[in-house]
């Protein structure tokens, strides 16, 4: 699995360019960092793409980095997907409709000329008050989650992933003398695990944390390490439909991401995300 990480421009440019669309072995993360838009006019042009709903949401923030914050997420996830060729065509950002499940993860709803349809794309958004990112796939349920790689841990690390993380992911952390490896890694595993129940699109009641484990498989012939899921109910048993990536975005803040494998290929699903 491919990852490519785009930084969304400050700049405003309509009509927007196409883009191809992710293959099947393909996740496209597109991020901005908030602190950068300055432009009140640009974040007004920004305004008017969102559906009178989002407005609302937007303008019922308290304070204006929160709406700032709100209105860049609603943006990144219009803006990027009606690039996307579909049909051989671009949208206009502001006619897209969005829609939750049962469980509450938004989804897209494409319109084609015989009505609503299952989109192709799946998308994920997750936000610091430093970078917000949007994760972009193409038949295959993404989670997304990302943090500050400085992001200081008030509580005793070991005593807060006893809490909430298994057995064996607190025995790994323990595993580690020098505390602030041992914080960058509970960071790693929190996004990575928080990406995992995104992607499961049925909340974070029906995966409770201490429910699996995330770990590190060996290297396989490929050189890569490969990122799995296990229950802790059946723990020799792994759970092979998902894959994980890991990473860095702007040199400040991890990335963590979630998808779906491709079923309709035996390589794709032979092909560890690599850790980079």
């Amino acid at each position: 699995m491919r990852s490519f990480q785009r930084n969304f421009s400050v700049s405003s440019s309509f009509p927007l360019l196409p883009l191809q669309l992710p293959s099947p072995m393909e996740t496209h993360v597109w991020f901005v960092l908030p602190d950068e838009f300055k432009s009140v006019s640009l974040l007004n042009q920004y305004m008017e793409l969102l559906s009178p709903c989002e407005k609302e949401n937007v303008l019922s923030m308290r304070g204006d980095q929160l709406q700032k914050r709100a209105l860049l997420a609603r943006t990144l996830v219009r803006t990027p997907i009606a690039r996307y060729q579909i049909n051989n065509h671009v949208v206009d950002p502001r006619s897209l409709k969005f829609k939750k499940n049962i469980h509450g993860k938004p989804e897209l709803v494409w319109e084609s000329d015989d009505g609503q349809c299952p989109s192709p794309l799946h998308f994920n958004i997750s936000h610091t008050s430093s970078l917000i990112a949007c994760g972009v796939t193409v038949n295959s349920p993404i989670g997304i989650d990302v943090e500050e790689k400085q992001r200081k841990i008030k509580n005793n690390i070991l005593a807060f992933a006893r809490r909430y993380f298994s057995l064996y992911e607190v025995e790994h952390l323990s595993a580690i003398s020098d505390s602030e490896v041992q914080r960058q890694e509970f960071v790693k595993l929190w996004i990575l695990k928080e990406a995992y129940v995104k992607a499961l699109g049925r909340g974070f009641s029906a995966a409770p944390f201490k429910t699996f484990t995330i770990r590190e498989k060996d290297a396989t012939n490929s050189g890569a390490s490969e990122v799995v899921v296990e229950s802790s109910d059946h723990p020799v048993s792994l759970t092979n439909n998902w894959q994980f990536g890991l990473f860095e975005l702007a040199s400040s803040h991890y990335a963590a991401v979630c998808m779906e494998k491709d079923k309709t290929s035996d390589v794709a699903m032979r092909v560890p995300m690599r850790l980079t």
